[in-house]
């Protein structure tokens, strides 16, 4: 075994994208658009797992919505502080330089959201939803950890007609997970997610930084 201490960052991520388009190179992934293409080669990237894309759903044109939405400097909302702290700021600034923390919306902690959640027997996640509600609207909302803040974004666009501009919904887990992503799917907005069980934070950050790909490369 032989370890190569003298290579750079910038090295080592080229040499981790050309080995992960070498082992995909015969598979349906290599069929995918450039933008497509950029956002499962980040997952793969990120996790080590090739088979982390085999489930991966884009829905209604979302990197172009996402694109766009950066561009006005939409605001972003997370269900998670893992998240809010995950995003790049200065490439959201390269994108627009009006974007500041104040777009970067993440409830979850509000003190009237815990005590929300907890005078109502409900989760904050929801609770953290709900306070949010008129923000939905043309907003990036990114879902890694909560599976009901995803279910109740998808009831607000399919009973009241808000929507976001793009959804990444990568809930991870085994309640409500599942059955949250299969609602996504059925929203008319543009969206990516990761069918099934897997998912996190840190993809759903992965994912919005891999479409930036497509405006700062």
């Amino acid at each position: 075994m032989t370890i190569r201490w003298n290579l750079s960052g910038n090295e080592i991520e080229k040499e981790s994208f050309r080995i992960i388009e070498e082992e995909t190179r015969n598979t349906p992934l290599a069929e995918l658009p450039d933008p497509e293409w950029r956002v499962a080669r980040r997952l793969i990237h990120t996790t080590a797992d090739l088979h982390i894309a085999d489930t991966l759903t884009f829905g209604n044109n979302p990197i172009e919505a996402g694109i766009n939405a950066m561009k006005n400097a939409g605001r972003i909302i997370c269900d998670s502080k893992m998240i809010r702290s995950g995003l790049s700021m200065q490439k959201l600034r390269a994108i627009n330089p009006a974007y500041s923390e104040e777009h970067l919306i993440c409830s979850i902690s509000d003190a009237d959201v815990i005590e929300k959640a907890k005078k109502e027997g409900r989760t904050r996640a929801i609770c953290a939803v709900e306070k949010n509600r008129d923000n939905l609207q043309d907003a990036i909302i990114l879902v890694g950890n909560a599976p009901l803040s995803l279910a109740r974004v998808c009831r607000y666009i399919l009973e009241e007609n808000i929507k976001p501009a793009l959804i990444i919904g990568m809930p991870v887990g085994f309640v409500n997970v599942v059955e949250s992503k299969e609602l996504l799917t059925t929203c008319p907005v543009p969206y990516i997610s990761l069918l099934g069980r897997r998912g996190g934070s840190a993809l759903a950050v992965t994912t919005l930084h891999a479409i930036m790909e497509n405006i700062l490369d």
